[in-house]
Parts: structure tokens; C-alpha cells; sequence
């Protein structure tokens, strides 16, 4: 092409830049909006773009509408100081959380029931929760907790063979705690700090037995979830700031045909109809 048809090509396509409104060098306005006194030498964010955090909200509806769920509030920041302080010496027994915020505690217990669906749903929902482990109950498949503890849920102590404490010596409640302690710090990589004796049934042999083994508190519970509905220990039946709800890895077959993630959503359902919002349990105690 030669001198004349190049300038004349850059004529015409700078008729065109013009014409539309656009500017290789501005963007768009950005000469006029320099010569008037603006600043902007960049296009905006469109205006229907979210910002990162309604990014988030977005997604975090979107992940309960899949399960049938609205979403909770949002939990507070942790205390600055965990608000169970036990005595010197002393191990704590507790069954909610001294606490004005409108949150709850969500606890899963002995891991007999290993859905993959359960999986499934933590990781699109994000709720935190406590696991408090029974050896005999996850010793075929103690692998399915790990993808569920890299979430960010912490794995507790609930005995190697899940016996009513009460009934057995000293000796035998030290060998049931701590056994179980070595074996998930093994298999986890951490010992646990909390402790939930089976079917809440403990004595001061107990407490004795929990702190040789090295636990920080004894957790019980104020409501136990059900398959459709909740036990509430309280006569008002209803939900109240730092109560710790008990649940269960439980199957088809404890659930009369359904499944956990069906009476996790029913548990979930309840909590987010009273207006509570889920924290973590090893922030407060």
C-alpha cells in the first residue's frame, strides 16, 4: 500500500473511533472528562457487577436454594476471649454457651453413617460443626471424616466403644477416653480438647478420667435433633443463645427412610426459621 492509501486508511478509521464515541488513547470520554476537570481515565465497573462480598452472598443462596434451604445469618466474629473459662485444675461440663449473640452450636455424634451426600452438602454450605467421634462407630471407613475436618470442622473425642460411663470403674472410663484420645490424634493429627460422654451419662470418675486424658470440657447439649423435629430441653421449646444441638451420623435405616442430609436440612430449617445464626464451637470454649 502506498504513503497515500496508508494516511488515508488512518482518516477514515479515525473517522469511525470518532463517530462511536470511542478513543484508543481514553477509553471512551476520558479527553472531555480531563478537560472539564473529572478524573476518571477508566471505564467503571458495570453497574450490575456485584462487589466480591455480594459475590459471596450470591453464592451462598444459590448453594442453600440446592438443598431447599434459606440461608442463616451470618455468624459474629469469634470473642476475643473464648467465654468458658474453666477453674484451675477444673474441667468444665457444659450444655450451651454463656453468650448474648443469637447463635448455635451444631454437633454430630459417633460416625456410624458415612453419606457422601452429607459431604456434599457441608462443602456447598459451609456451616461449621463439631464431630465428636466413637472409635467402634468409624473404624471401617475412618477416612470419609477427613474431607469433612479439612472444611474446618473440628473431630472430638466420644469414646472407643460408646458405654455408659457411669457404669464402669475409673480405671475403665480412663482407658475409654484416652484410648480414643491416641487413636483420633493418629488418624487426624491432633488430640482432641473437647469430650462428650455417651447419652450424657457421666460422674465425677468421669471428669477425673477427662482430665488425665488430657480434655479441656465436657460437652452436653440442650437439643437433640430428631428426623423432622427437635427435642428441647427447655419448656418453651424453642431455641436460645449458645445452646449446643445435638445430632447424629445416623442412616436410612434410624431415619425410617430418610437421609442425613434430609434431616440435616429439617435441623438447618429450624435454626434459620428462629432466626439463629451457626458459629464454631472450639471459638468459644
Amino acid at each position: 500500500m502506498g504513503k497515500k492509501s496508508v494516511a488515508a486508511a488512518v482518516l477514515v478509521l479515525s473517522g469511525v473511533l470518532s463517530a462511536t464515541g470511542c478513543s484508543s488513547s481514553d477509553g471512551g470520554s476520558g479527553a472531555a472528562a480531563r478537560k472539564s476537570g473529572g478524573t476518571s481515565a477508566r471505564p467503571s465497573a458495570p453497574a450490575s457487577a456485584p462487589a466480591p462480598g455480594a459475590q459471596d452472598g450470591v453464592a451462598s443462596a444459590a448453594a442453600y436454594r440446592k438443598w431447599g434451604l434459606k440461608p442463616l445469618p451470618e455468624a459474629p466474629a469469634p470473642p476475643a476471649r473464648k467465654p468458658v473459662r474453666a477453674k484451675p485444675g477444673e474441667v468444665p461440663v457444659i450444655s450451651d454457651i454463656p453468650t448474648k449473640e443469637k447463635v448455635v452450636f451444631v454437633t454430630f455424634d459417633d460416625g456410624a453413617e458415612k453419606d457422601p451426600g452429607f459431604v456434599d452438602m457441608m462443602r456447598d454450605l459451609k456451616v461449621p460443626f463439631t464431630m465428636f467421634l466413637t472409635d467402634a462407630a468409624i473404624s471401617a471407613d475412618k477416612g470419609y471424616f477427613k474431607p469433612l475436618q479439612q472444611l474446618g470442622n473440628a473431630i472430638q473425642n466420644h469414646t472407643l466403644t460408646h458405654p455408659n460411663l457411669r457404669t464402669e470403674s475409673g480405671a475403665r472410663q480412663q482407658h475409654e477416653i484416652c484410648g480414643q484420645q491416641e487413636k483420633l490424634a493418629r488418624e487426624y493429627g491432633r488430640a482432641p480438647r473437647l469430650f462428650r460422654p455417651p447419652y450424657g451419662n457421666w460422674n465425677e470418675g468421669t471428669r477425673a478420667a477427662a482430665k488425665a486424658c488430657g480434655v479441656q470440657a465436657i460437652v452436653l447439649w440442650r437439643e437433640s435433633m430428631q428426623i423432622q423435629n427437635m427435642q428441647y430441653q427447655r419448656g418453651d421449646k424453642k431455641l436460645h443463645p449458645g445452646d449446643v444441638i445435638l445430632a447424629h451420623f445416623r442412616g436410612r435405616s434410624e431415619l425410617k427412610g430418610h437421609t442425613m442430609t434430609e434431616m440435616t436440612a429439617n435441623m438447618l430449617r429450624h435454626i434459620q426459621e428462629q432466626g439463629f445464626a451457626v458459629a464454631r464451637l472450639e471459638d468459644y470454649v
